[in-house]
């Protein structure tokens, strides 16, 4: 497994940049660069086809990033920021050259505390406003307190959105398929239930589940096959890497490679018949938050390896996948890795990834590229 670290300072300048060579990457020099700083909590980011990005921070700022400017993006539906809480992930539908929707995901107020919703809206030309925001999907019924929303949100080939949720704080609930505590669920553009829904008809069951039994998914992403992929927050020592199937139970609080805080045993153990096991665990936990396939062609020896950002100990893990098994291969660890919350593939195949310890969006990029 290989480590690295750069001295370099991004405070600088921009232009400064820290050049990392990595064995695993056949010697190839790494850049890394500042893209924004001075951001307050970010959360994640995704990446305009004709340059800039946008960013959410989350206390509920939607920012635009274009030409070395930031300027808040008007029209963000208020978000309910508590705890873990706040605006949460943004993800550009596939066909944004021609709809220029997004699609936002965020904590919203609701009876008995809050949820997690999913919001569609069009991206003004200008980029500096959101017109004909609609809210398609919100988790049911509401919890109170402020853990656990999880709420990544990606689109599959198909235009399905699939959106993840956590169990709120209330571990038996994520086997409780009456509600969308601790699944991932899948609903139309419009929000609207696919008629292939794994428990669609089913009396108590809510018919957007594709998969239960999560604790706190905060990493989703499509292989080139359109496999999904998930990272999750499992208990201490049970962070997970799944690869999620329809209908699927991922065992928790049933099950878990991990033990509770307090050092207890959860659940049955580690297996039960029935449930899945992670493809990969990190033990010890390793706070698992946004999660990329590479499909690029910047970094070749790395197309359809997963990478993960960690929050807690500062890197962004690689992953060599082969078949149903994925195994860790590197940690890519320098001053800028400091708890990674999402990471995201660019048009040109450079990879972007959110600082919150620096409050900064980094660019790697192959050097000479």
């Amino acid at each position: 497994m290989i480590h690295f670290r750069t001295t370099s300072s991004y405070v600088l300048a921009a232009c400064l940049s820290a050049l990392v060579p990595l064995q695993a990457a056949g010697q190839t020099e790494v850049s890394i660069t500042p893209v924004v700083q001075g951001l307050d909590t970010p959360w994640a980011v995704a990446a305009l086809p004709a340059g800039g990005m946008l960013i959410t921070e989350r206390d509920g700022a939607l920012l635009h990033v274009k030409d070395d400017a930031s300027a808040a993006v008007d029209g963000v539906p208020e978000v309910h920021a508590r705890g873990q809480g706040g605006l949460l992930d943004v993800t550009l539908a596939q066909d944004f050259a021609a709809t220029r929707e997004i699609f936002l995901t965020y904590s919203k107020r609701q009876a008995g505390g809050a949820g997690t919703a999913l919001a569609v809206a069009r991206l003004s030309d200008d980029g500096s406003q959101l017109e004909d925001l609609r809210v398609i999907f919100e988790s049911a019924p509401g919890s109170s307190g402020g853990r656990h929303f999880g709420s990544r949100v990606v689109e599959a080939l198909d235009g399905t959105l699939f959106l993840t949720i956590g169990d709120r704080g209330d571990r038996p609930s994520a086997q409780d398929r009456s509600n969308h505590n601790g699944t991932v669920v899948r609903v139309n553009r419009d929000g609207s239930v696919p008629g292939d829904n794994p428990f669609v008809g089913q009396q108590g069951i809510q018919p957007e589940i594709w998969s239960f039994g999560h604790r706190n998914p905060q990493g989703a992403g499509f292989d080139a096959s359109g496999q999904l992929w998930t990272s999750e927050h499992g208990a201490r020592g049970g962070d997970e890497l799944n690869r999620v199937q329809k209908g699927a139970n991922f065992g928790w609080p049933v099950i878990s490679h991990g033990r509770h805080y307090s050092g207890l045993k959860i659940g049955e153990g580690t297996s039960k018949e029935g449930m899945e096991q992670p493809v990969h665990y990190w033990d010890p936990s390793m706070a698992p938050s946004g999660l990329l396939v590479y499909k690029g062609d910047m970094f070749p020896d790395w197309r359809g390896d997963i990478f993960v950002g960690s929050l807690k100990f500062d890197y962004i893990a690689r992953l060599e996948v082969s078949g149903d098994s994925a195994r860790e291969v590197e940690q890519i660890e320098t001053d800028q890795t400091s708890r990674v919350r999402d990471i995201i593939e660019a048009p040109d195949g450079s990879i972007l990834f959110i600082s919150v310890g620096d409050g900064a969006v980094y660019r790697m990029t192959r050097t000479g590229a």
